[in-house]
């Protein structure tokens, strides 16, 4: 949630709505107030926000938050580390990968090869099950076997993905606007 709420506030200043809202729309993440305004009190206790106050007509004032310079350095900081114990949560990955215009490409690399060590565990650990699970074994659960097979398709499709999405995150080249998911010519 943090990289998601310092990514928009490095957009533009928001009140707690609006920046609600926002976040809301780009991620389909449903934000709540009782985990948004406890961050937005720790990035200003930190030093990562200001808040101000806004006047508004026959209504109490809002407040609203800005990124600081210690905010966007926090920003950076959270979008090119991505732990393994963080890397194999799918919102953390994303959320890191859709600010990777923000990042080197030795940074999206490192964030690319974290989700991938990820992936390649998960998969070892799957497929082991589903070996487990197989028709030679005996009397198994046939459902549970469809669901590790799928799970493992899910995996190598993600890796492919990783594939292409590496070829172009390390391209200093690369245009942000083509689709990374597409095949590369």
């Amino acid at each position: 949630m943090d990289v998601l709420l310092l990514s928009q506030l490095a957009r533009r200043p928001s009140h707690g709505y609006e920046l609600r809202r926002r976040v809301e729309a780009a991620t389909g993440f449903v934000l709540h107030n009782n985990s948004l305004y406890p961050a937005l009190k720790r990035f200003s206790d930190a030093g990562a926000v200001t808040r101000t106050l806004e006047p508004q007509e026959g209504r109490p004032p809002r407040h609203v938050y800005a990124l600081t310079d210690v905010g966007r350095e926090l920003l950076h900081d959270l979008l090119a580390d991505l732990p393994d114990e963080l890397a194999g949560d799918e919102a953390e990955f994303l959320a890191r990968l859709a600010g990777f215009a923000r990042l080197t490409p030795d940074e999206r690399r490192g964030v690319l090869d974290a989700r991938a060590r990820v992936l390649r565990e998960r998969r070892a650990r799957v497929a082991g099950l589903a070996e487990a699970a197989g028709p030679g074994s005996g009397p198994g659960d046939p459902w549970a076997a469809l669901v590790l097979d799928e799970v493992l398709r899910r995996i190598r499709e993600e890796q492919a993905w990783l594939d292409r999405l590496a070829a172009r995150a390390t391209d200093p080249t690369t245009d942000p606007t083509t689709d990374p998911t597409k095949e590369m010519p």
